[in-house]
């Protein structure tokens, strides 16, 4: 109960609240600036020779079961290629020329076969387990009634294992024909992206605490490609696809920095907010849960109402607008709450 307290208080503040009048202005960003132009790049893996000595050559063209090799290799090391669909989508190659470029390797849309070799299986088979229905339940679309419920859950098993596995429902149907993926139950084993889980019963709802190991990295947001790229002075070491705001409420350019980070946080719903950035007496407040608007995650930033958080609906990352914040998928959430720390500067920029 405590916990949820805290992360209310945050969720209020940092999404919904209006700073108290004083004699200062409201935080005005510097100027944001854009990713070092150069990097130290960490030792690149050498290729192993074949039996007949020879290198093994760049791969070209991709059938779908390299291209879910290749995602897996990208997302596992997170350089996310946005929901694993086979696809050699805009997030697929962007993710993997920055994963070259972390890595000081030509930055090209060819791979060299030791990047697949670092996925043996492509596939797993996930059995659910009985503690999965504690992630499922009630649903409703209205603000008012998402309201009176306990937690903002999965709305199917379905929606469960696709998260888990970073994948699109309609690519686990695909790879699943023998099996009728909307009536899943406990028990039964569906076939999936042998990708590292996002398990959501790892989540604790509260406040993440300050790291020292990442004071020095930063955040930065560009707008125009969509994606989010996390720095450690100089060397590139993460990179995540996003959606930034909206025309009506763009992601605020400018340096900004991280006030706080909370877990499953409780959404203030302020349709004043959503649509012209101020806050109204008209609001609710929404249970944590994975179909919180929010996601798992609420980062929020010295700039009132704006964060990075997760979604309610993977499917649109980067495609969609969002309120004036930067939206993830929750697997993407997850993990960028533990690649940075409070403080850490945050560059907006297109």
């Amino acid at each position: 109960m405590y916990s949820r307290i805290l992360v209310l208080l945050l969720a209020l503040a940092a999404i919904g609240a209006k700073p108290k009048p004083t004699s200062t202005p409201s935080p005005t960003p510097m100027p944001a600036d854009r990713p070092p132009a150069t990097v130290a790049p960490k030792p690149t893996p050498k290729p192993k020779a074949s039996a007949q000595g020879a290198i093994p050559v760049a791969l070209p063209n991709y059938d779908e079961e390299t291209s879910v090799k290749l995602q897996i290799f990208l997302d596992n090391n997170d350089f996310g290629p946005g929901k694993i669909d086979g696809r050699m989508g805009e997030f697929f190659r962007k993710a993997l020329v920055h994963y070259k470029r972390a890595h000081g390797m030509a930055e090209t849309g060819s791979v060299d076969t030791w990047l697949l070799d670092q996925v043996p299986e492509t596939w797993a088979n996930f059995t659910i387990p009985p503690e999965a229905e504690n992630f499922v339940g009630q649903t409703a679309s209205k603000p008012s009634e998402q309201s009176k419920l306990k937690r903002l859950n999965y709305g199917s098993l379905l929606e469960f294992v696709a998260e888990r596995y970073h994948s699109a429902e309609e690519f686990l149907k695909k790879i699943n024909p023998e099996l009728k993926l909307e009536t899943l139950k406990v028990g039964d084993t569906v076939k999936v992206p042998n990708v590292l889980p996002f398990k959501i019963e790892d989540l604790k709802e509260g406040f993440a605490e300050k790291n020292p190991a990442f004071a020095n990295r930063k955040i930065y947001i560009d707008t125009k490609d969509r994606f989010l790229l996390i720095y450690d002075d100089k060397q590139l070491v993460a990179e995540f696809p996003i959606t930034p705001g909206s025309s009506t409420l763009p992601a605020p350019m400018g340096l900004w920095k991280i006030l706080g980070i909370a877990t499953l946080p409780v959404f203030r719903h302020d349709e004043g907010v959503l649509q012209h950035g101020e806050k109204s007496s008209t609001f609710y407040n929404l249970p944590p849960g994975p179909n919180n608007p929010v996601g798992i995650l609420w980062m929020g930033l010295n700039k009132p109402h704006v964060g990075v958080h997760g979604t309610n609906n993977p499917e649109t990352i980067g495609r969609a607008a969002s309120h004036g914040c930067i939206r993830t998928a929750n697997w993407d959430a997850a993990r960028v709450k533990e690649l940075v720390t409070v403080g850490n500067a945050v560059s907006i920029f297109r």
